[in-house]
């Protein structure tokens, strides 16, 4: 699976919700994390951006998301908690709209529990940036898309090859 493999804005599949990931399946789940890599990998080189993906950008519906920031981290079956009252207003970019930015509302901070691929359980505190992603990236296993959250029509802001410029 490559960035060939990414789904984009407009695939019905992106919209499914996922399964949660089962403790016989985490054994098969370490070819899933290398295809998750791979293309946030590759993603990185075409765009000089990107994050975290879902299991859903790739066709896998199942409750996983990789983040790989200083170091990988896997989350399975990740659920988020602890959801702040404050707000945020974010310009939010996507893997599978790259030159499309959102305006959403996402909680200020939150509590994530997942487990890990030894399926142990951990809970991660999050503020803002990283708050926002873990947000964006739970709503792929739900199957829903930044432009599903929209504050308003006026929302979106087409960005053609900003990343390209950065190289």
């Amino acid at each position: 699976m490559s960035l060939g493999n990414l789904l984009l804005l407009g695939d019905p599949e992106l919209y499914l919700k996922s399964d949660p990931v089962n403790y016989s399946e985490v054994k098969e789940l370490k070819e899933v994390v290398k295809a998750l890599h791979k293309t946030l990998m590759e993603f990185r080189e075409k765009y000089n951006a990107g994050r975290a993906i879902a299991a859903p950008q790739i066709g896998i519906k199942k409750r996983l998301i990789y983040v790989h920031l200083e170091k990988p981290v896997v989350l399975i079956n990740p659920r988020i908690q602890n959801k702040s009252e404050s707000m945020i207003e974010v310009w939010d970019d996507c893997l599978c709209f790259p030159e499309l930015l959102v305006k959403v509302k996402r909680h200020k901070s939150c509590t994530v529990q997942y487990f890990d691929m030894e399926f142990k359980e951990h809970s991660w505190d999050l503020e803002g940036d990283m708050a926002e992603l873990l947000q964006h990236e739970y709503d792929h296993l739900d199957g829903i898309l930044a432009t599903q959250k929209a504050i308003d029509s006026k929302s979106f802001k087409h960005r053609p090859n900003i990343y390209k410029r950065l190289k």
